[in-house]
């Protein structure tokens, strides 16, 4: 059923058995489990089935450290942020769920084989191809893996899916006609109410931009609004426990963590028709599914000189293209300045005349370089956090104060990690590795940006001075509130998350079933 939650007369108290905010991946996924079962489910979205400006700005909030644009990076309508990603899929690794010596407070509370059935069926949720992400599997004449010696740098596949499937758009029939599922459209999440101890919660309190406000009361609540609004609403909810929900050790909103994302590289092949295509992002998709390689460190490379993970991935760097697109402009009559355009030919006469041989006696423009774009594994640091600030939202609420800080350890991981990969490609006889990034200050390069993977700020441990949630995801001290998403993950790994966010919304999901029963 859907309602329109802006219809709802004020004061309504509504009653169900479970309660899940936000309908973004996590959200949708574990509507799409509870779907028939034998309890009732209220599924609350802040938007509707469109993006809408007033809802949007609830986002918005301050910046202190690395910025992040808050009300444009993450979408708050049914379907959530999947209404603009790019399907890009793989697991994390082993790595990753490591108790690391050399990076502290690094572990889940659970090896990844835990995760592996779960993540075999988030694959089909996320309409994916067969869940394999082993190099040799996808590689063939036209694709295979770069000939490296050794085994110090390996390939890292992920899978995307081509156009990217929206689950507000695909999962919306089966969920809005769920006998058992309430679809609650314009509904925002201002406050989880509890018991006098703060054990238990009792009803959430829902209010509608429009004006009008309600309550849910359940049995079970389950939080899925992405890790910078999980943490802002158990910091929110703090009539009872004053520092907030779940804060009782203060680590609600800190550990939180993105990909960072820059190009601090170039790749200079000594072949100028290096067999690549694996690692080039911009190939096209086949049957709607594309497969792209990144380089990657092996495990046993991360722990002998303890780094962090990273990817990288190749964008290719065309010969004389600056004076073949002006020798082209030129045959064409189509310039604003002749003597520019000449400049640019004169100037790279010899890639022109290098560009110019290779089309006419093998039909193809030979790569120059690659440019190298790196996603890096951030370090857990408790300084980078989500706090709240003075500033207030539409509901009076305090909007978000976000201070994502990378360390030293970070940047000094990434060079080392290129430095190992250079090392690497010039013993394969495969090219050198420029490196442009500076290893003796703590500064990162300028066009370092955030991709969106925000991650953290609830973190899994089954210690509560450690974690906010345990291992099942429910939140330390109390008994009928969990979380969903990415906000629970204790490190990032080198992998895009939303794979991993849908396999832990299924395992939550056999979790509540079975306490249900």
């Amino acid at each position: 059923m859907l309602v329109d939650a802006r219809t709802i007369p004020e004061n309504t108290a509504i009653e169900t058995d479970v309660c899940i905010v936000g309908a973004g991946a996590a959200g949708i996924t574990l509507a799409k489990e509870f779907a028939g079962q034998g309890f009732r489910v209220a599924l609350l979205e802040s938007g509707g089935f469109e993006v809408d400006e007033k809802t949007q700005d609830l986002y918005r909030g301050e910046n202190v450290g690395f910025p992040i644009p808050l009300n444009v990076m993450r979408l708050r309508y049914f379907g959530g942020s999947t209404n603009h990603w790019g399907n890009y899929c793989r697991p994390l690794d082993e790595i990753d769920f490591e108790a690391r010596d050399w990076v502290p407070d690094s572990g889940w509370p659970f090896k990844k084989s835990e995760l592996d059935s779960y993540y075999q069926r988030a694959q089909k949720i996320c309409q994916l191809g067969p869940f394999e992400y082993n190099s040799e599997f996808w590689q063939s004449k036209t694709n295979p893996p770069l000939p490296f010696v050794g085994n110090r740098v390996v390939t890292s596949i992920f899978q995307v899916r081509e156009p990217a499937i929206r689950f507000g758009m695909v999962y919306r029939k089966e969920i809005v006609s769920a006998g058992n599922i309430t679809t609650f459209l314009y509904a925002n999440a201002l406050n989880i109410e509890t018991n006098d101890t703060a054990r238990i919660v009792t009803r959430l309190r829902v209010g509608c931009l429009q004006g009008n406000k309600f309550v849910i009361a359940a049995k079970l609540f389950i939080l899925a609004t992405g890790a910078i609004e999980n943490a802002r609403l158990l910091l929110l909810s703090n009539n009872v426990s004053k520092a907030g929900l779940g804060n009782q050790n203060g680590l609600v909103g800190r550990f939180f963590m993105s990909h960072a994302l820059c190009e601090p590289a170039l790749f200079l092949p000594s072949d100028p028709l290096i067999p690549a295509t694996l690692y080039i992002n911009s190939k096209p998709a086949v049957d709607n599914l594309r497969v792209t390689g990144h380089l990657t460190l092996s495990h046993e490379t991360q722990r002998h000189h303890k780094l962090l993970n990273f990817n990288a991935v190749l964008f290719p760097v065309y010969v004389a293209q600056t004076g073949l697109m002006s020798l082209k402009r030129l045959m064409k009559r189509e310039f604003d300045t002749l003597a520019k355009e000449l400049r640019n030919v004169i100037a790279d006469i010899d890639g022109v005349a290098t560009a110019a041989y290779w089309k006419l006696f093998k039909g193809i423009i030979p790569v120059q370089a690659f440019s190298l774009t790196c996603a890096i594994e951030q370090s857990p640091n408790p300084a980078s956090r989500v706090t709240l600030s003075s500033e207030r939202d539409a509901f009076g609420k305090q909007r978000v104060c976000l201070n994502w800080q990378l360390r030293a350890v970070d940047k000094v991981s990434l060079r080392h990690s290129l430095e190992i990969l250079g090392t690497e490609l010039g013993r394969a006889g495969l090219g050198r590795l420029k490196i442009d990034l500076k290893d003796r200050d703590e500064s990162w390069p300028d066009v370092i940006r955030d991709a969106g993977h925000h991650l953290g700020t609830t973190r899994m441990h089954i210690d509560p001075k450690k974690g906010v949630v345990d291992e099942n995801c429910r939140v330390h001290g109390i008994s009928n509130l969990f979380v969903a998403g990415s906000s629970v993950f204790p490190t990032s790994g080198q992998a895009n998350p939303t794979l991993t966010i849908v396999a832990l919304a299924l395992r939550l999901a056999d979790y509540v079933k079975r306490s249900m029963a």
